[in-house]
């Protein structure tokens, strides 16, 4: 075993706490005597990152809580990406990919080569309002237009590179990565999309036709989406977590952002592992008595 101070190039490692999870004090000191043994923790944080990444630089960052932890902090990163490793604290943890007993098996690799690792892309998202752009922001999952109260009807007339693909007219639109396609998209009959390409999955929710369906786009297009119908509570929401009004007349500009997010995964598990075994995809009902 080599000794943190034997190592001639120690990896700083930050650890960033959920502060809502349970006994997460104890957790985050378990976690650094896992990782002491091999790198330099360099921050203790318990917080949920916003604009930026509380804490000192660093080589790994070590998240304790969900998914939404995760989403938080690869947005708060903005164009500072590095190795990020999800230890699930939450329910479904699917990005979110190690337990304690994971990290403490894995953590040798974890730490000193860390592969594999699911690079991705991610969306640079913006609303504009009378020419000003009013709002920006990195979304990991995805953009989604949402009716909101009153909840009637809204109608959005869509654009790909400047050109009209379609007006929807129903409760709003999602905008996934493929990472995000398992999350909002999913549940509203998106397709999943394999995390490694690079495309955009444009999807109606609850939209008032029949011919609409998902649609999955180059990656390398522009989306807008104008607000022609709005209610008093529409909004775009990045990731479920941060949300802007969207008024009649805004634009919604949605491209694939020059960053892409680096998510450690768990060396023992196939690419599928996850789909299968936590979204029980292609299995069959099990038989009740």
């Amino acid at each position: 075993m080599t000794r943190p101070e034997n190592h001639p190039n120690r990896r700083r490692v930050l650890l960033i706490g959920n502060p809502d999870k349970p006994a997460v004090n104890q957790i985050m000191q378990d976690v650094e005597q896992i990782v002491a043994r091999y790198a330099r923790v360099v921050g203790r944080v318990l917080a949920h990152p916003t604009r930026e990444v509380p804490g000192p630089p660093s080589d790994v960052i070590i998240v304790l809580g969900g998914d939404g932890m995760i989403l938080s902090v690869v947005r708060a990163l903005g164009d500072r990406q590095v190795p990020v490793v999800g230890v699930n604290l939450g329910k479904l943890g699917y990005l979110a990919e190690f337990g304690l007993n994971d990290l403490r098996d894995h953590i040798e690799q974890i730490i000193e080569n860390p592969s594999p690792i699911s690079e991705g892309m991610m969306l640079e998202v913006a609303v504009w309002r009378e020419g000003r752009e009013i709002f920006h922001s990195l979304a990991m999952n995805d953009s989604v237009v949402q009716s909101g109260p009153p909840y009637r009807m809204v109608e959005l007339a869509v654009l790909a590179d400047g050109q009209a693909l379609t007006n929807v007219a129903g409760d709003g639109l999602i905008i996934s990565t493929p990472v995000g396609s398992t999350a909002h998209n999913m549940a509203a009959g998106g397709p999943i999309v394999e995390n490694g390409l690079d495309a955009v999955v444009v999807t109606p929710i609850c939209p008032h036709s029949l011919a609409h369906r998902p649609l999955v786009l180059k990656s390398s297009q522009v989306i807008d989406v104008l607000a022609v119908r709005a209610n008093d509570g529409t909004t775009v929401a990045i990731d479920g977590q941060i949300s802007v009004p969207l008024r009649v007349g805004d634009r919604l500009s949605v491209r694939a952002s020059e960053h892409r997010f680096k998510l450690v995964r768990h060396p023992g598990q196939s690419r599928w592992h996850t789909l299968v075994t936590k979204l029980k995809w292609g299995l069959r009902p099990e038989a009740t008595a």
